[in-house]
């Protein structure tokens, strides 16, 4: 028996123009900043226009090995009417039917709406409804619901700084292939600037340039005549256990990468004037319950020293008169990477709790939140040197896992004793999960930045699709 069709509608109101929405969606990145973090996917081929013929391929991950299991689907464009609507259908995926129209709604002014209108069919007809429909349904409805909350706040975000004055932009980024550089790209190049990779391997294309940081070697004529550049790249400092030899990778990937970066814009006549730095809030150390702004001095140990050298590193830029801000970014929120995705199996399985006392300090950030942090720092002219990008409300690590427990409508009975990730990882265990730093975003707040995650959880139903109960 052939299934029903079943339909789904979204409507979401943007502050900004029909055809700057429209250009939005019809710009590179789009899809990486519509697919959901939580979504197990991958893009193979993204198609560089939305006009007739052109083909986006995905491979969806299933089960407990998405690497290994998943679903390849095919989406084909077939209409394209610039600045109002575009249309998608499946050509081969899951579903019997997919069809996806994306309408642009001018309503005057610097309003605008979005409405997305898709009409599926699932397969086993009538026993496929009754058996996945309500699932299949919630996880569409969970997917779109991001879909517009990414969509309202990032056109929004480009208009406002288009009204401000803020200029379209070449940007050259190192570490783009990370979890802040891939989320940053993309958000870059849907509002119309341009981005350049620096890559250590032969670049695939005219928006690659080569660079060795280990070596010392950079194409510097490839810069000229870009406007600015972040500075992501850095050896992990979670990726091993401490040994004397871990320590000077992590040291020297990030002073000889920010070495080398500084020192080739100070040489460069028309090169950018503006360098956006990676830093971190493990600047401060180990601090208790002290409100820590970007004037509180430096902490002890190994990683305050890291990130003094590291900051210090861009000191011939600065020197040569080009802008340079550090971003000292707490704990990322994301289900793509970073801390969340580590603790989430095991509070989804309800054997989640706080670390030792709980009673340290995390301060974290959404990673749209980072992403909006460093657009800021790019377009606003009066942001120089550390700035703490860390959300209004610090959290006690208690806090956090109890907040996420009940994110995943989970409880949060289990603590794991300090004794065990010490034993397990040494001084890397105190640093990344029992020192406290309260940092607070002294800086960012002064400058007008506007948070779009204040509070923890949201942020977090945000990052995992969780709606509010």
């Amino acid at each position: 028996m052939h299934g029903r069709d079943q339909r789904l509608v979204r409507r979401s109101v943007v502050d900004a123009p029909a055809a700057e929405l429209f250009a939005w969606h019809d710009r590179p990145g789009a899809l990486r900043r519509l697919t959901p973090p939580w979504e197990r996917v991958r893009v193979e081929q993204q198609a560089s226009t939305l006009e007739p013929g052109s083909r986006v391929v995905f491979r969806a991950g299933i089960g407990p090995l998405p690497d290994l299991f998943g679903i390849r689907w095919v989406a084909e464009h077939v209409e394209y009417d610039p600045p109002r609507s575009f249309r998608d259908v499946q050509r081969s995926g899951p579903f019997p039917r997919w069809d996806h129209t994306h309408r642009v709604e001018d309503m005057g002014g610097d309003r605008s709406a979005i409405i997305d209108e898709v009409t599926y069919r699932l397969p086993l007809g009538r026993l496929g409804e009754r058996i996945a429909g309500p699932a299949v349904r919630s996880r569409l409805d969970r997917m779109f619901d991001y879909r517009h909350r990414q969509t309202v706040a990032d056109v929004a975000t480009h208009a406002a700084a288009r009204r401000k004055g803020a200029p379209l932009m070449k940007v050259a980024v190192t570490g783009a292939s990370g979890l802040i550089g891939t989320a940053l790209t993309s958000f870059l190049t849907t509002g119309g600037h341009e981005v350049l990779r620096l890559v250590r391997r032969p670049p695939r294309g005219p928006g690659e340039v080569q660079w060795d940081p280990a070596g010392g070697t950079i194409d510097a004529a490839a810069l000229s005549g870009v406007d600015a550049v972040v500075h992501l790249a850095g050896e992990p400092i979670a990726s091993s256990r401490w040994t004397g030899a871990q320590k000077r990778r992590i040291l020297t990937s990030r002073t000889a990468g920010t070495g080398l970066v500084a020192e080739t814009l100070a040489r460069l006549d028309d090169g950018p004037r503006i360098l956006v730095c990676a830093s971190g809030t493990h600047y401060y150390g180990d601090r208790g319950d002290a409100e820590l702004t970007e004037d509180s001095p430096p902490g002890d140990g190994f990683l305050p020293e890291v990130v003094s050298a590291w900051e210090a590193a861009a000191d011939p830029a600065r020197e040569a008169g080009v802008r340079v801000a550090h971003l000292r970014t707490g704990i990322v929120l994301s289900a793509a990477g970073g801390a969340l995705p580590k603790l989430l199996p095991l509070f989804r399985l309800g054997l989640g709790g706080r670390f030792g006392s709980g009673r340290q300090w995390w301060s974290w950030a959404g990673l749209d939140d980072v992403v909006g942090a460093y657009h800021h720092a790019l377009t606003s002219a009066g942001l120089s040197g550390p700035v703490n990008v860390t959300a209004p409300a610090p959290a006690r690590n208690a806090e956090l896992t109890a907040v996420l427990a009940r994110v995943v409508s989970r409880p949060a009975l289990l603590p794991v004793p300090a004794f065990g990730p010490k034993l397990l990882l040494g001084e890397l265990a105190d640093s990344l999960l029992f020192d406290s730093m309260r940092v607070l975003p002294e800086r960012l707040a002064a400058d007008g930045y506007t948070f779009r995650h204040p509070t923890l959880e949201g942020a977090l139903r945000h990052a995992l699709g969780r709606p509010a109960a």
